[in-house]
C-alpha cells in the first residue's frame, strides 16, 4: 500500500476551497473518496485524476 490518504481539509486546502464543498463533490461521486467509520480518507491517485479531469 504505497498511496498516500488525504483529509477533506487537505484537499480543501489545495483546491482553495471549503472542506464542506469537498464533503459534497465525495458525496456527488465527483471525487473517489474512501469512508473509515466517520471519516472520509481522499487517495492521492483518486485527487490527482479528480485534477486531471476537472482542472485541465
Amino acid at each position: 500500500m504505497g498511496s498516500n490518504l488525504m483529509t477533506p481539509e487537505q484537499a480543501a486546502k489545495v483546491l482553495q476551497v471549503h472542506h464542506l464543498t469537498v464533503l459534497k463533490l465525495i458525496k456527488n461521486k465527483k471525487l473517489r473518496a474512501i469512508k473509515l467509520g466517520r471519516v472520509y480518507r481522499i487517495r492521492e491517485s483518486d485527487f490527482d485524476s479528480f485534477l486531471d479531469k476537472h482542472y485541465s
